[in-house]
């Protein structure tokens, strides 16, 4: 297998049943995906269902991914994301919602230092001065895709909350990059 083969190559090959680019794909791309899963789930247990829902996924509809309309790990992104929101609401309906972690614990992930150095250090500083919910939601919205509903599940807050706190984001970023 040639190392400078991309994610998106990789996919395009496991769309005809090659293992060995399944294999290569998971050994690139688990931790990084494992740690993002992380940041948004402390259950452990909820974790790993995600993560091989997401892989079995990945196997089953690699013949879906059209590479010409984003990337392979962006692609990978939003079925983990989408089967997390899944899980949760999984969760809900036996009110076992499992715990986000809501204050910043972890050092920042490194996909949100490339977008803070591609952006500029005017909205870097602008991020940091919004309060911690805000940056969540925005985190789930804009970085993540989600919808103002799975944002909603996601975070346990109600989407009139999710929808609010988007907007007063939006509007003290804009105040501060004025």
């Amino acid at each position: 297998m040639k190392r400078s083969e991309d994610e998106g190559e990789l996919v395009r090959r496991i769309a005809g049943g090659d293992r060995r680019a399944f294999d290569e794909l998971y050994r690139r791309t688990s931790p990084w995906l494992l740690a993002r899963l992380r940041r948004r789930c402390a259950d452990d247990d909820v974790v790993a269902d995600v993560m091989q829902e997401t892989y079995l996924a990945v196997w089953r509809a690699a013949g879906s991914f059209a590479g010409n309309e984003g990337s392979a790990v962006g692609w990978l992104w939003t079925i983990a994301a989408h089967r997390l929101v899944d899980a949760f609401r999984r969760r809900a309906r036996h009110n076992e919602l499992p715990a986000v972690p809501l204050a910043e614990t972890v050092a920042p992930a490194a996909e949100d230092e490339v977008l803070a150095g591609r952006v500029g250090q005017e909205l870097e500083q602008a991020l940091l001065v919004l309060p911690p919910e805000a940056r969540q939601v925005l985190r789930a919205m804009v970085l993540d895709g989600l919808s103002v509903r799975e944002t909603s599940v996601l975070l346990g807050v109600p989407e009139n909350t999710v929808k609010t706190r988007a907007r007063r984001a939006r509007l003290a970023l804009r105040e501060a990059l004025s």
